[in-house]
């Protein structure tokens, strides 16, 4: 199955892979051999005084009083003590990882004068050294590091804004209080995030995160460089791993990074009224500076996606890797075909409903291999965040029947509508439409609302409607004619580029992971 990263304008940002030559292997082992266990010994000696320090400066304090009030700038004794030994030994943890020096450009902006420092790109966990020439600015996390040892001490002691991805009530918490802290009027000490959200490969800027704008003050931005020949300190979704990251940072005899302080940047009021525009504009600020694209890619859940009319267009499309699959399982065209019609029975019958586990996937598709059809599920279930190994029939019909070339589009849209429109009206609600352009996608879509608007006529969505949009719209047509394109005669990477402003071909070759599923883990560079 062809493959579609990598030799993009603007590549997959979400892939990063270290490639070494013989001789630079030997020459990383023999110098990691010496150094990394000198080096990881040293920084967890000081991880563990940190750690000491931090539960410290919490004593005699209850959960409330760690949550409601700012622990610095009180001028006390946790103030005047713990403060500086924190900066001290954090930079020692990272002088003991090979950052010997650090470089910086440009004036940090005092809390006055911005609220909130905008940091990218973001490339992994040693981007934390930034806390450092920040003065260990008050940082935004996920829910799952406070329960890492030494990390979660460090972040109550840096009372973080603590959020869960998986929690909406979670998730209002966090910007209620990012807001609140951003606008106390230097009560808050500054605060540094990182509004990609997640880690690339820093070749693009990917789609900032309304997070820091929210409260419409000025913000600082703060660009990280790591002018190094061996690019090793960058942690994404696939290729090198964080072990690998430690391990290959470590055998260098220092890793140089540069942190460049930009002039303040204080929004319109328009970008005020509209926190979407105000980050958009400041990652395209950021993305000039750095010479590099500003794009729409973004991380929803575990999926990363390119954004288009308020649709989420996956990177990795589920469908042709399921489409791969059934392939390598020795489907040929027909009787991919002769799936594709069970399963749309089945669909329309529903009266097992569209749930099905793997052993009953395997049923109806006549698949003799059981692990071609809990590998599909485990593609499923992961793109839909499923804690089971269950899967939507109409998500599998729905997205790999119009690039299997053996279903047009307009006779997939009329089954995939037929099954969602649960009342039979003829018509789709927004919430019924999200779910058959999460189907036809192979991910959830969250932001309808604006081709529901388009599409609609008189306030009703009907299937001519959506097939009239979905192939003669300027912006959604591109959905029909490129991404949603026949296996041969179109990617949806090539879409990728193009709705970033650039039209590019694609050749790389096909990965399987340990499931049997395609991936693209070792084709970044």
């Amino acid at each position: 199955m062809e493959r579609y990263h990598d030799t993009c304008e603007f590549p997959h940002p979400f892939v990063h892979q270290v490639k070494l030559s013989t001789a630079q292997r030997i020459r990383v082992f023999i110098m990691a051999s010496v150094l990394f266990p000198v080096r990881i010994a040293l920084a967890s000696v000081c991880f563990l005084v940190l750690w000491g320090l931090a539960r410290l400066r919490l004593v005699g304090l209850s959960r409330e009083e760690r949550r409601s009030r700012p622990l610095a700038g009180g001028g006390g004794w946790r103030d005047r003590l713990f403060p500086p030994l924190v900066w001290l030994l954090s930079r020692a943890v990272f002088f003991c990882l090979g950052f010997l020096w650090v470089r910086v450009k440009g004036r940090r902006a005092d809390l006055r004068e911005a609220p909130v420092l905008a940091v990218a790109p973001h490339s992994g966990f040693l981007d934390m050294l930034v806390l450092c020439p920040a003065r260990l600015a008050t940082v935004v996390s996920r829910s799952e590091n406070t329960a890492i040892p030494v990390i979660g001490a460090l972040l109550e002691y840096n009372q973080a804004v603590i959020v869960s991805r998986k929690d909406p009530e979670s998730r209002k918490r966090a910007v209620t209080q990012i807001k609140e802290r951003l606008t106390s009027n230097g009560y808050w000490p500054q605060m540094l995030m990182f509004p990609e959200g997640t880690t690339t490969n820093g070749r693009s800027l990917i789609k900032f995160k309304p997070g820091a704008f929210l409260a419409g003050v000025p913000v600082q931005p703060v660009l990280l460089h790591y002018p190094n020949t061996l690019d090793s300190v960058r942690w994404t979704y696939k290729g090198t791993t964080w072990l690998e990251t430690l391990w290959y940072t470590s055998s260098q005899l220092y890793t140089n990074i540069t942190v460049e302080f930009l002039p303040v940047y204080t929004p319109s009021q328009e970008e005020k009224d509209d926190p979407s525009l105000y980050a958009d504009n400041v990652q395209k600020l950021m993305a000039k500076a750095l010479g590099i694209p500003a794009t729409d890619y973004v991380m929803e859940g575990r999926i990363p996606v390119c954004k288009l009319g308020g649709l989420s267009l996956p990177v990795d499309p589920p469908a042709r890797m399921a489409l791969g699959l059934l392939h390598k399982a020795g489907l040929g065209a027909s009787e991919v075909e002769a799936v594709l019609y069970r399963l749309a029975d089945w669909c329309r019958s529903a009266a097992q409903g569209w749930k099905a586990s793997s052993q009953e996937l395997a049923s109806i598709l006549g698949l003799a291999d059981g692990q071609t059809a809990i590998s599909l599920c485990a593609l499923y279930s992961k793109a839909l965040y499923s804690k089971d190994d269950s899967v939507d029939l109409r998500q599998v019909y729905s997205s790999v029947a119009p690039i299997s070339g053996c279903v047009s589009f307009s006779s997939t849209l009329h089954t995939a509508f037929a099954l969602f429109d649960k009342e039979g009206r003829g018509s789709l609600d927004a919430g019924e439409l999200s779910g058959l352009m999460g189907a036809l996608l192979g991910v959830p879509q969250y932001e309808t609302s604006q081709l529901h608007t388009v599409a609609s006529s008189n306030g009703q969505l009907t299937e001519q409607d959506l097939l009239r949009v979905l192939t003669t719209h300027p912006t959604y047509q591109r959905v029909v004619n490129e991404y949603l394109k026949p296996e041969e005669a179109g990617s949806p990477m090539s879409y990728m580029a193009s709705a970033n402003g650039k039209t590019t071909v694609n050749n790389n070759g096909t990965m399987q992971n340990g499931n049997g599923i395609p991936s693209s883990n070792k084709k970044a560079d």
